[in-house]
């Protein structure tokens, strides 16, 4: 009647896969990176706005073609010159949790715990920006 007895479901989970990208489509994204990196160069340190945005965009670029440890550095350049809360700071946790990952199913007590603490700095970045309003 209310089901105490009987033994529950267990679905399985599915394991999300990301897509796949062409070998065309990796190309196009790997020369829009060239084209923001060179834009980036012409940039003044002043600028620091308009920087923190490219560097952003690179990393996400990055990062979409599994270039994961080239977007965790671009990433972080880009929270160091601004510090958001915006795409780059969420692609950046997801960086760094999928790298504590790894670290765990290969054993890695010490990167579980790099990662780990790299995830406390963002949270903390969090903060600040959320207090700070801006």
């Amino acid at each position: 009647m209310f089901g105490f007895l009987k033994k529950n479901k267990v679905e399985k989970q599915e394991i999300k896969k990301e897509p796949t990208l062409s070998s065309e489509q990796v190309q196009k994204i790997q020369e829009e990176i060239a084209t923001l990196e060179g834009e980036i160069a012409k940039i003044s340190n002043e600028d620091i706005e308009e920087l923190a945005k490219k560097y952003e965009e690179v990393g996400l670029l990055q990062a979409e073609i599994q270039a994961d440890d080239q977007a965790i550095v671009t990433l972080e350049k880009s929270i160091e010159i601004k510090r958001s809360i915006g795409e780059g700071y969420k692609k950046l946790m997801s960086l760094y949790n999928k790298k504590r990952a790894e670290s765990a199913r290969n054993g890695d007590d010490q990167g579980i715990d790099y990662y780990m603490g790299k995830m406390d700095e963002m949270r903390q970045i969090a903060k600040q920006v959320t207090i700070m309003g801006k």
